[in-house]
């Protein structure tokens, strides 16, 4: 059997050792490209539409047998570590660490960044804005549950700007320090997850009532307090349950087998068309008649495909809304700054929060 293995190992050696060079040598252009921006007063590592571009393009010409989400998870931990040749990174996000915020972070923008953990979304925001870091990640949208309301809230007062998005495959765990699920008398989670679940937790757990759900900042605060307490458990991620020495007593507990999380990458830049980008505003429309119609017809006009439209509660006034719409394609595409021109005569506040590569 050795006499079989070995010319094959032998090959992947000779493999290995041409990566080994190849990737030094992308590392190099890399550093020479920090470089010149750095020359030029240009700061900006992230490239999300460069990046994306990569992506596409990799991801097109991968002949197999690995799979393209393989392939893609590579190639971004490739662009990290040359990125931070350039400039090391600092991303925000709600923490502590073991968050599906912290999951989306990684799968983005690979690990060799600075992690800057926050308490909450608001602290997200606030640590861009204050430059304790480059880009934060906040939630925006459930498959299951819908928006999150306080991102949207913050991104009507925030200067800052919508520069990616991220779609997380959401998988919860129930974990704890006993597997004995019969023993347990409370569980500690985020609510957007006990949401995501309560189909299973109630069927399985029936001897619960509701005062044993109790709301925890994070899931992984929620691990963290399951660790304390023998007769309690936590839903959340596997690697929570990791970090906190829980055992995972039952895996993929969320009630929608396809529950997914949206985030958004929020920064100070303005991100140019990648070819395949989304664009998304805020605006408020005039008490009338028809006002919706009016701001939407020119869409339509344009032929500018909606794929979101959500109403929020302004706190200008009673009954007055703000209206958050996702738009296919970039605000410097013809068709749709010939809508936004439209739109922006007609509504009464119009924000563009970015356009961005879509995911």
């Amino acid at each position: 059997m050795l006499e079989i293995l070995k010319p094959l190992r032998d090959q992947i050696d000779t493999i290995d050792a041409e990566l080994l060079k190849l990737l030094n040598q992308r590392a190099e252009l890399a550093h020479k490209i920090g470089e010149i921006k750095r020359d030029s007063n240009n700061n900006v590592a992230y490239r999300p539409e460069r990046e994306a571009q990569i992506l596409a393009h990799i991801q097109q010409q991968n002949p197999g047998p690995l799979s393209n989400a393989h392939i893609q998870q590579l190639f971004i931990e490739i662009m990290s570590a040359c990125r931070a040749l350039e400039k090391s990174i600092r991303v925000a996000y709600l923490g502590p660490s073991g968050t599906f915020s912290e999951d989306a972070v990684l799968k983005r923008f690979g690990n060799a960044i600075t992690l800057v953990v926050c308490d909450s979304i608001d602290e997200v925001f606030r640590a861009v804005e204050l430059d304790d870091a480059d880009y934060g990640v906040a939630p925006v949208e459930n498959s299951t549950e819908g928006a999150v309301g306080r991102t949207m809230d913050l991104l009507l007062q925030t200067p800052l700007l919508i520069c990616g998005e991220i779609q997380l495959p959401i998988h919860q765990s129930i974990m704890s320090r006993s597997a004995d699920l019969t023993q347990i008398r409370k569980i500690y989670s985020h609510p957007q997850s006990l949401a995501q679940c309560q189909h299973w937790l109630k069927s399985n757990l029936p001897q619960l009532s509701t005062s044993a759900f109790i709301h925890a900042n994070s899931n992984a605060e929620a691990a963290r307090l399951a660790a304390t307490d023998k007769l309690s458990a936590a839903v959340g991620s596997k690697r929570a349950a990791s970090l906190f020495g829980l055992t995972v007593c039952v895996e993929n507990i969320e009630d929608d087998p396809k529950n997914t999380t949206r985030f958004l990458i929020i920064g100070n830049q303005w991100v140019d068309p990648s070819g395949k980008d989304k664009t998304s505003l805020a605006l408020s429309t005039h008490n009338r008649s028809g006002a919706i119609y009016q701001i939407l017809e020119p869409l339509a006009r344009h032929n500018v495909s909606m794929s979101r439209l959500e109403s929020r509660p302004l706190r200008t006034g009673l009954w007055s809304y703000a209206f958050f719409i996702d738009l296919e394609g970039h605000q410097h595409n013809d068709n749709v700054a010939a809508a936004l021109s439209e739109i922006q005569e007609k509504a009464s506040f119009l924000k563009i929060l970015g356009s961005y590569p879509s995911s």
